[in-house]
C-alpha cells in the first residue's frame, strides 16, 4: 500500500500530489536562490518579478522535449500531451526552457550580475532542488518507479505492476551528495580565485554522471538507446572540455600579468 496517494479530492476538485510536490520544489529553489544572491551582495529583487516566467518556461520546455522524445506515442495518444500529472517532464527540457529565460530576465533587470556569476550561484540551487524534486515529484506520481525488481528495497508505484526500483529515492540521495560536493567546491574555488563559471561546469559534470548511470541501469529500455542517456554523455563531455578550457585560459591570463618587482613597490 502506498503511504501517500498520487491524487485526492477536495470536494469536486482533483488534486495531484505530484503537482503539489513540484510547486514546493519550485518555491524552495526561488527562496534559496534569492538568499544566495542577497548573501553574496547582489541584487535579488529581480528574481521575484521573474520567477513565474522562469517556472512557466521550465514546464513548457520540459513537456515539449518529452513529447518530441516520445513522439510516436503521442501521435497515437494526442489527448495525453497535456497530462503532465502522469509524468513526462524532461529534465533537460526544463533546463533548456528555464535557464535561457532566467538569464534573459537577469540581463534585463540586473545587468550588473555577470552570466557566469549568476550561473555559479544557481548551481547548488539547481542540484538541491533536484534532490527535493525527486522526493516530492516522481516518487509520488503515476509510473514513478524504475525497472521491476525482487530486491528488498523495491516499492510499488501507481500504474506499474509489481515492485519497482525506487529510482526517485536513489536520485534524491545522489543529488544531495552532489549538492554537498558543490558547496565544498564553491569554498575551494573562492579561496583559490577560480574563474567565474567553474562551479556551474562542475555541477553539470557531477550531476550528469549519476544521471546517465541511473538511466542506463534502472530506467531506460533498451539500454544506450534512450535520449536521456545520449544527452547525458554529451553534457559530460562538453562540461569536461569546458572546465579544462576555463582553467587553462585563467592560468594563461595570470601568467600574462606583468610581474611587479620588489623595488617597484
Amino acid at each position: 500500500m502506498r503511504p501517500i496517494p498520487v491524487d485526492f479530492h477536495i470536494g469536486p476538485l482533483l488534486i495531484h500530489t505530484y503537482g503539489i510536490g513540484l510547486a514546493i520544489t519550485f518555491y524552495f529553489a526561488y527562496r534559496y536562490y534569492e538568499r544566495r544572491l542577497r548573501n553574496n551582495g547582489y541584487a535579488f529583487q529581480w528574481l521575484q518579478r521573474s520567477f513565474l516566467w522562469i517556472i512557466g518556461a521550465a514546464i513548457v520546455g520540459a513537456r515539449i522535449v518529452h513529447i518530441v522524445a516520445n513522439i510516436s506515442y503521442y501521435i497515437h495518444n494526442p489527448g495525453e500531451t497535456i497530462m503532465i500529472w502522469h509524468g513526462g517532464l524532461s529534465s533537460y527540457g526544463g533546463l533548456a526552457g528555464a535557464i535561457p529565460t532566467g538569464l534573459y530576465l537577469k540581463h534585463r533587470y540586473a545587468p550588473e550580475i555577470s552570466y557566469a556569476k549568476a550561473l555559479d550561484l544557481l548551481a547548488p540551487v539547481l542540484v538541491s532542488a533536484w534532490a527535493m524534486g525527486r522526493l516530492l515529484g516522481p516518487q509520488l506520481m503515476i509510473n514513478g518507479g524504475g525497472r521491476p525488481t525482487t530486491a528488498w528495497y523495491g516499492l510499488k508505484y501507481a500504474g506499474q505492476i509489481g515492485y519497482r526500483i525506487p529510482v526517485p529515492l536513489f536520485q534524491a540521495a545522489e543529488d544531495f551528495v552532489v549538492f554537498l560536493i558543490l558547496l565544498r567546491l564553491e569554498r575551494y574555488f573562492r579561496e583559490h580565485n577560480a574563474p567565474n563559471g567553474a562551479l556551474i561546469g562542475a555541477a553539470a559534470l557531477l550531476w550528469d554522471i549519476p544521471r546517465f548511470s541511473d538511466e542506463y541501469f534502472w530506467l531506460a529500455v533498451p539500454r544506450l538507446w534512450d535520449a536521456v542517456e545520449a544527452f547525458s554523455i554529451v553534457v559530460i563531455v562538453i562540461s569536461a572540455i569546458y572546465l579544462v578550457f576555463l582553467f587553462k585560459n585563467a592560468a594563461r591570463e595570470r601568467a600574462e600579468l606583468p610581474q611587479i618587482e620588489p623595488s617597484e613597490i
